[in-house]
Protein backbone atom coordinates (compact mmCIF):
# COMPACT_ATOMS: atom_id res chain seq x y z
CA UNK A 1 0.00 0.00 0.00
CA UNK A 2 1.26 3.44 -0.89
CA UNK A 3 0.04 7.00 -0.55
CA UNK A 4 0.33 9.50 -3.38
CA UNK A 5 0.00 13.27 -3.14
CA UNK A 6 -0.27 15.69 -6.06
CA UNK A 7 2.38 18.41 -6.04
CA UNK A 8 -0.28 21.14 -6.14
CA UNK A 9 -1.78 19.74 -2.94
CA UNK A 10 1.69 19.69 -1.35
CA UNK A 11 2.16 23.34 -2.25
CA UNK A 12 -1.32 24.24 -0.97
CA UNK A 13 -0.70 22.44 2.34
CA UNK A 14 2.64 24.21 2.78
CA UNK A 15 1.08 27.62 2.18
CA UNK A 16 -1.83 26.78 4.49
CA UNK A 17 0.55 25.90 7.33
CA UNK A 18 2.79 28.93 6.75
CA UNK A 19 -0.20 31.27 6.85
CA UNK A 20 -1.62 29.91 10.11
CA UNK A 21 -1.90 32.30 13.01
CA UNK A 22 0.80 31.69 15.62
CA UNK A 23 -1.86 30.87 18.22
CA UNK A 24 -3.39 28.16 16.03
CA UNK A 25 0.04 26.65 15.42
CA UNK A 26 0.91 26.64 19.11
CA UNK A 27 -2.44 25.10 20.08
CA UNK A 28 -1.83 22.15 17.75
CA UNK A 29 1.89 21.51 18.19
CA UNK A 30 4.51 21.34 20.91
CA UNK A 31 8.10 22.67 20.81
CA UNK A 32 9.62 19.22 20.35
CA UNK A 33 6.68 17.82 18.39
CA UNK A 34 6.07 20.35 15.65
CA UNK A 35 6.40 18.19 12.54
CA UNK A 36 3.41 17.83 10.25
CA UNK A 37 2.84 14.99 7.82
CA UNK A 38 1.43 16.16 4.50
CA UNK A 39 -0.55 13.52 2.67
CA UNK A 40 -3.97 12.42 1.61
CA UNK A 41 -4.59 9.88 4.34
CA UNK A 42 -5.70 7.53 1.53
CA UNK A 43 -3.60 4.64 0.32
CA UNK A 44 -3.80 2.30 -2.64
CA UNK A 45 -2.09 -0.84 -3.80
CA UNK A 46 0.39 -0.81 -6.65
CA UNK A 47 -2.17 -2.88 -8.57
CA UNK A 48 -4.79 -0.15 -8.05
CA UNK A 49 -2.25 2.46 -9.15
CA UNK A 50 -1.44 0.49 -12.31
CA UNK A 51 -5.14 0.03 -13.09
CA UNK A 52 -5.78 3.74 -12.59
CA UNK A 53 -2.89 4.69 -14.87
CA UNK A 54 -4.13 2.22 -17.50
CA UNK A 55 -7.61 3.76 -17.31
CA UNK A 56 -6.28 7.33 -17.57
CA UNK A 57 -4.06 6.65 -20.59
CA UNK A 58 -6.46 4.25 -22.30
CA UNK A 59 -4.15 1.24 -22.03
CA UNK A 60 -5.94 -1.97 -23.01
CA UNK A 61 -3.08 -4.42 -22.49
CA UNK A 62 -2.30 -6.75 -19.64
CA UNK A 63 -0.47 -5.56 -16.52
CA UNK A 64 1.85 -8.21 -15.08
CA UNK A 65 3.40 -8.15 -11.60
CA UNK A 66 6.56 -9.97 -10.55
CA UNK A 67 5.68 -11.46 -7.17
CA UNK A 68 9.29 -12.55 -6.61
CA UNK A 69 10.44 -8.97 -6.04
CA UNK A 70 10.49 -7.59 -2.51
CA UNK A 71 7.69 -5.27 -1.53
CA UNK A 72 9.47 -3.16 1.05
CA UNK A 73 7.35 -1.73 3.82
CA UNK A 74 3.87 -3.24 3.42
CA UNK A 75 2.03 -0.01 4.14
CA UNK A 76 3.21 3.56 3.67
CA UNK A 77 0.41 5.78 4.91
CA UNK A 78 1.01 9.03 6.74
CA UNK A 79 -0.94 10.09 9.80
CA UNK A 80 -2.42 13.39 8.66
CA UNK A 81 -4.51 13.99 11.78
CA UNK A 82 -2.61 17.13 12.80
CA UNK A 83 -2.90 18.64 9.33
CA UNK A 84 -6.65 17.97 9.33
CA UNK A 85 -6.91 19.57 12.78
CA UNK A 86 -5.26 22.63 11.25
CA UNK A 87 -8.00 22.75 8.61
CA UNK A 88 -6.29 21.39 5.50
CA UNK A 89 -7.44 18.47 3.35
CA UNK A 90 -6.17 17.34 -0.05
CA UNK A 91 -8.29 18.31 -3.05
CA UNK A 92 -6.81 16.32 -5.94
CA UNK A 93 -7.64 12.62 -6.11
CA UNK A 94 -5.12 10.14 -7.45
CA UNK A 95 -7.07 9.64 -10.66
CA UNK A 96 -7.59 13.37 -11.21
CA UNK A 97 -3.90 14.05 -10.57
CA UNK A 98 -2.80 11.33 -12.98
CA UNK A 99 -5.27 12.54 -15.61
CA UNK A 100 -4.04 16.12 -15.31
CA UNK A 101 -0.41 15.05 -15.47
CA UNK A 102 -1.05 12.86 -18.51
CA UNK A 103 -2.93 15.65 -20.26
CA UNK A 104 -0.05 18.05 -19.54
CA UNK A 105 2.40 15.50 -20.97
CA UNK A 106 0.35 15.10 -24.16
CA UNK A 107 0.22 18.85 -24.64
CA UNK A 108 3.93 19.40 -23.92
CA UNK A 109 5.77 16.30 -25.12
CA UNK A 110 7.01 18.16 -28.20
CA UNK A 111 9.17 20.28 -25.87
CA UNK A 112 11.14 17.24 -24.76
CA UNK A 113 11.71 15.41 -28.01
CA UNK A 114 14.67 16.05 -30.25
Amino acid sequence: MREFLHVDDMAAASIHVMELAREVWQENTAPMLSHINVGTGVDCTIRELAQTIAKVVGYQGRVVFDATKPDGTPRKLLDVTRLHQLGWYHEISLEAGLAGTYQWFLENQHRFRG
